[in-house]
């Protein structure tokens, strides 16, 4: 009888507790939603820009679903320049020319078989000249991946700990203590952020270092521009933490908001190919933060750009984090007006 009534105990908490209920199905529902347009989607189509090339071989590139463009010499080069297309091929003195983007060892597989059916015939295969403008032959999918990860993982860590570390401020009195003194909500909000933000910069730092140096993750660019763009990375995770933990009442609410936060988050940022996916559901990549992070260090490291070519994703992530701070502020009004 004691147990039925521990029993019937939960189960009356969880129905007065209906957001609990619906991320314990929705989440798990979310996730197998996101799996299944990465792994059901159609073959990636490479995007091949095409100079002085007959009309029968572009054609026989199209009948194997590559994209072909025709462009002049200068275009192409500015094109694969700007990663809008994965490879130029050439023709010269009958031996094709290929220059591959390089910066995505897939890509360049799918570049490569696709332009080897496309040469089958019945007279003997010419061997191409093959050119990387980014990367290398040998390249690893670690190479690759390595970027994408150090941003992920900048993101996850100081997300996850800020968002328990705010609750845990609030749940204990600290936050309200604060806010009972002459002190206005934005110091408030300020001085969390450059206290917690003190330890993400060296945490930044330290992961940056540790997979360029140790790890010996590929790295063209400029280590300046990598540590800019983690610690932006961080302290715009660092201020999501934050907003989630006031909309928190409690440490299992702060678990389900961290769920649906992280997710799609983890899913966009580059580490599964969404290209494959429909077009609609590829724009949502564009909202998340660690796209822009992603991306910005990619650019960096395997593409060897500069400041010039990373200055938008640098934007949007300093744009969410003085967002957010304004967002921090009013936030704190539930708790008390100052």
């Amino acid at each position: 009888m004691r147990t039925f009534s521990i029993t019937l105990r939960i189960l009356q908490q969880l129905r007065h507790d209906p957001r609990t209920v619906i991320m314990m199905i929705f989440v798990p529902m979310l996730v197998l939603t996101l799996l299944s347009f990465i792994f059901n989607g159609s073959d990636y189509n490479p995007k091949i820009g095409a100079v002085h090339v007959p009309s029968n071989f572009i054609y026989k590139l199209e009948n194997q679903d590559a994209k072909v463009f025709r462009y002049s010499e200068y275009e192409a080069h500015e094109a694969l320049r700007a990663s809008e297309v994965d490879a130029v091929i050439t023709l010269k003195r009958g031996i094709p020319q290929i220059e591959l983007e390089g910066s995505d060892p897939n890509k360049n597989q799918a570049v490569l078989a696709v332009i080897q059916k496309a040469s089958q015939g019945p007279t003997p295969t010419v061997h191409p000249d093959v050119t990387y403008v980014y990367g290398y032959e040998e390249m690893s999918s670690f190479d690759n991946f390595g970027s994408i990860l150090i941003g992920m993982f900048v993101f996850l860590f100081v997300f996850l700990i800020s968002s328990v570390a705010f609750l845990g401020e609030r749940t204990s009195g600290t936050l309200e203590r604060l806010l009972t003194t002459p002190v206005y909500r934005w110091e408030i909000v300020l001085g969390y952020l450059l206290g917690f933000g003190f330890f993400t910069v060296i945490q930044s730092a330290l992961v940056a270092w540790f997979a360029i140096n140790i790890l010996d993750v590929m790295m063209i660019g400029s280590y300046g521009l990598v540590l800019l763009v983690t610690i932006l990375t961080a302290m715009a995770a660092l201020s999501m933490g934050i907003s989630l933990s006031t909309l928190a009442n409690n440490e299992l609410q702060v678990i389900q908001l961290i769920q649906v936060t992280l997710v799609p988050q983890v899913f966009f940022s580059g580490l599964f190919d969404i290209t494959a996916m429909p077009v609609w559901l590829q724009a949502l990549s564009r909202i998340m933060p660690l796209s822009y992070a992603v991306d910005a260090l990619k650019t960096i490291m395997i593409r060897g750009k500069g400041f010039s070519d990373i200055a938008g994703d640098v934007g949007v992530l300093l744009g969410l984090c003085l967002v957010l701070f304004v967002v921090n502020t009013f936030a704190l009004k539930k708790y008390r007006k100052i």
